[in-house]
């Protein structure tokens, strides 16, 4: 019998490996509203041969003695567990659904540490991102929708833009001192995390603007928050928002894993000023395109450093924690996610139809503690607030939630 492929963790999976906690498991979820309901024999014969073609996520922990240098997945033929499962129909049963996907995250023990759960018209895909991210599984989802629905799901061509000359970041403000925190809300004694999600109109950008939707979201995070913490007493200090990259092809063959780096696109308080936004609009431009064109590893070169198998994993894994922890004043005041136009179809056919909204939602464990993840479907902008339950409440969110219409609008700048 021939021994099971293994894989040494990349970077980010070993660094999330180190620093797990049951309190606040780290969970990407991807949520998929479909018009019509779902055959269950077709969707799990579909499924499971998407899992076949992108073989690279059946994969499990290996295991290992206490002294291993290093940690490895172990690639498996078949899944070991049931993957798809169905709620029964229930008016909380979408609600219960994504509770779940917040506060338990598939064991990295079992081939794949994904899961999907169907609740009616309503795909929600859990993944433990220790070993995935949601844009490669949102590429395993478009191949099942094809084997289901038998339509051409390839994604759609990404716009054209002239390719950027690496630069660096013009004007941008000093990081040496740590940036701010989300002020605390009204936090709520469960543990975990919590989400609420809704749908908004995409923000309208002249034709030849300078700047993206990706920057008016960065914009609108910036101010959201700079306001939020005015609310709350907090006084002011530069705020650092980590904007995820992600360089992968969208076809067959993307990579599957953890693909994106990170980036940290800072403002000074000084700039949050409404008054001119065509200038805050141009200058945060500048800074996401300067970002995007410099080389950089994923967490960057220390973290390199730290997942050398210098060492057996468990003293590694001690010194990361500890690490992290006298590193959290530093941590990024919050993390933006835009996934952009969903670039495939999603169409499951003439019965089920084509995806009218999905959503994402990273982890938002503390120090951070708030996480805004959007994605654009059928020409509406879905978000999706998640946050820390030791810094906010579902009440405080919704005024998160309020705040981000506002000033989404107010990037809206007309010629």
């Amino acid at each position: 019998m021939t021994a099971p492929v293994r894989i040494p963790f990349p970077v980010v999976d070993e660094v999330s490996r180190h620093c797990l906690q049951e309190e606040e498991p780290e969970t990407v979820h991807i949520e998929v509203h479909l018009p019509g309901p779902v055959d269950r024999a077709r969707l799990r014969k579909a499924f499971l041969e998407a899992l076949h073609r992108h073989p690279r996520i059946l994969m499990r922990e290996a295991r290992g003695p206490w002294y291993r240098r290093q940690y490895e997945w172990e690639l498996t033929a078949e899944p070991d567990v049931e993957v798809v499962t169905f709620a029964p129909p229930g008016p909380r049963a979408l609600l219960d659904a994504r509770t779940r996907a917040l506060a338990s995250a598939p064991p990295l023990s079992v081939s794949p540490p994904i899961r999907l759960d169907v609740v009616d018209s309503v795909l929600l895909l859990t993944i433990n991102h220790t070993a995935l991210d949601g844009p490669a599984c949102l590429r395993v989802l478009a191949t099942a929708a094809e084997l289901y629905g038998g339509r051409d799901n390839a994604p759609a061509a990404p716009p054209t833009r002239p390719a950027e000359p690496r630069q660096d970041p013009p004007d941008t403000p000093a990081t040496w001192s740590p940036p701010a925190r989300v002020a605390h809300g009204t936090p709520d004694p469960s543990p975990g995390n919590g989400m609420l999600v809704a749908e908004l109109p995409l923000p309208h950008r002249p034709k030849g603007s300078p700047y993206t939707v990706n920057d008016q979201l960065m914009v609108t995070t910036a101010l959201t928050i700079a306001h939020w913490n005015r609310e709350h007493g907090a006084r002011p200090r530069p705020l650092r928002i980590t904007m995820p990259v992600d360089d992968r092809p969208r076809d067959a063959t993307m990579p599957i894993g953890n693909g994106t780096r990170l980036v940290e696109v800072p403002y000074a308080p000084r700039e949050l000023d409404v008054t001119d936004m065509p200038a805050l609009l141009r200058r945060t431009a500048e800074r996401t395109r300067a970002l995007k064109s410099l080389p950089r590893p994923q967490l960057g070169h220390g973290a390199a450093l730290l997942t050398a198998p210098w060492a057996p994993v468990t003293a590694r894994a001690a010194l990361t924690r500890s690490l992290r922890r006298a590193a959290a004043p530093w941590t990024s005041t919050t993390l933006l996610s835009n996934i952009g136009r969903i670039p495939y179809p999603l169409d499951f056919g003439d019965e089920t139809g084509r995806a009218h909204a999905v959503w994402f939602s990273a982890p938002a464990r503390m120090p951070r503690g708030l996480t805004v993840t959007t994605a654009s479907t059928a020409g509406r902008l879905h978000l999706a607030l998640r946050w820390s339950k030791a810094l906010l409440s579902h009440g405080d969110g919704a005024h998160l939630r309020d705040l981000f219409e506002h000033y989404l609008h107010t990037t809206e700048v007309t010629p």
